[in-house]
């Protein structure tokens, strides 16, 4: 029950959601031990819109659906290069959890471990190379993993933020060390 891996999609068709974890804890009273559950959710639209939530409840399917509730409210958009892997390498980091992000070739496929692939799955990477180097708690790395997440940029954004164009972003990224030294 560590590891559970759960797959299903919202009513509408709109949202993928992945169970990532159940925790279950025991309070002890009089007549014997009184169960609770806790459940990570991360839920995603597979077009670059992600989002994860954590659900408490006596009963698995209420902690699971709390959860979900609690995921849709806190989506993120994230940028992708062409629809499929990320623009650039990211770092993030929650805690003692700490992750690297690399962007990878078309046909590498997930390269993640538990609960960063099911962020990647929901988030619509089909090609990424990601290692955990921290904390293994599923909360964590879920938590760094969204942190690297929103570091994210695309070359509009980085090109509006500097004002230029961005066929010129692209062609210095191309060019080097050669474009640098002209211009100075």
């Amino acid at each position: 029950m560590a590891r559970e891996q759960r797959e299903e999609r919202d009513r509408d068709g709109e949202f993928v959601d992945k169970l990532v974890h159940i925790n279950r804890v025991a309070k002890v009273v009089k007549g014997g031990r009184r169960f609770g559950f806790a459940a990570l959710v991360v839920v995603g639209d597979q077009k670059g819109r992600v989002g994860f939530g954590h659900g408490k409840a006596r009963e698995v399917p209420e902690a699971i659906r709390k959860a979900t509730e609690a995921a849709k409210r806190s989506l993120v958009r994230v940028p992708l290069r062409e629809g499929r892997t990320l623009h650039h390498d990211v770092a993030g980091r929650h805690g003692a959890g700490r992750v690297l992000l690399r962007a990878a070739p078309a046909g590498t496929g997930i390269i993640a471990g538990g609960p960063m692939r099911a962020v990647f799955e929901t988030l619509g990477v089909q090609d990424v190379v990601a290692k955990s180097l921290g904390s293994s708690n599923p909360y964590n790395m879920i938590r760094a993993t969204f942190d690297a997440l929103k570091s994210e940029d695309s070359p509009r954004a980085v090109a509006a933020r500097r004002g230029i164009k961005v066929s010129l972003l692209q062609a210095r990224r191309g060019e080097g060390g050669e474009a640098a030294s002209a211009e100075a």
